[in-house]
């Protein structure tokens, strides 16, 4: 199973949430592929820790279906589903419309400057064609909606998605566009006029125009 050497590990992090975050991470940039066996004491090992978070971090991806678990038998990655994104995409983007609609009206000034941060690098990786690093200003910019929230339950349901659909852009089935830009940039204005109903269809339009696109 390829683990890559120049692994570097966070801090502040328990050892569960370290693993889980990792080996999701290896699992959708392809490091991990589908129908590997996965070797929990070897990624214990290249983690650093012990056997029994890295046991709980894969059942919580198998809970999400990045991994499937066969008691006493393997433990492996998920293929990817056919015509996942065309299932995926419209739960994403009602769930985002209403964080949108929510931040409306819990947003304050410093949440509105670091919206606007996020979106001024994602143009700029648009622009540069760094398609990698503006999905992650892109992730950036969705989850600090739905952090201004302040609602586990939506930031559970949004981040279990979420993974699935950066998967996808890995294999290429998504492409960021410039459209993207401007359509954050009307979120930011309405969030910052607290107009929840402008915020949340337009949100929901950013996500849609992908299914459109894609589907």
């Amino acid at each position: 199973m390829p683990i890559p050497q120049n692994y570097s590990a966070p801090v502040k992090i328990s050892a569960k949430d370290r693993a889980y975050n990792q080996i999701q991470e290896w699992i959708v940039d392809g490091t991990l592929v589908p129908n590997e066996k996965i070797n929990d004491a070897q990624l214990a090992n290249a983690l650093g820790i012990s056997r029994t978070p890295v046991r709980e971090a894969l059942q919580l991806l198998a809970l999400q279906g990045l991994v499937a678990m066969k008691p006493g038998v393997s433990t492996y990655v998920t293929e990817l589903e056919e015509g996942a994104l065309g299932k995926i995409l419209p739960p994403l983007s009602v769930l985002q419309a209403l964080a949108a609609r929510t931040a409306a009206n819990m947003a304050d000034e410093d949440d509105i400057k670091e919206l606007e941060l996020y979106n001024r690098n994602f143009k700029e990786a648009i622009a540069s064609k760094d398609y990698f690093s503006a999905l992650k200003h892109d992730e950036h910019f969705h989850g600090k909606i739905v952090k201004i929230c302040d609602n586990t339950y939506l930031e559970s349901s949004i981040n279990v998605l979420q993974a699935h659909v950066r998967r996808l852009f890995f294999k290429n089935e998504i492409i960021l566009s410039a459209e993207s830009v401007t359509e954050h940039k009307d979120i930011i204005e309405a969030i910052k006029n607290k107009d929840s109903d402008k915020a949340s269809c337009i949100a929901q339009k950013n996500w849609q125009r992908s299914v459109d696109n894609y589907c």
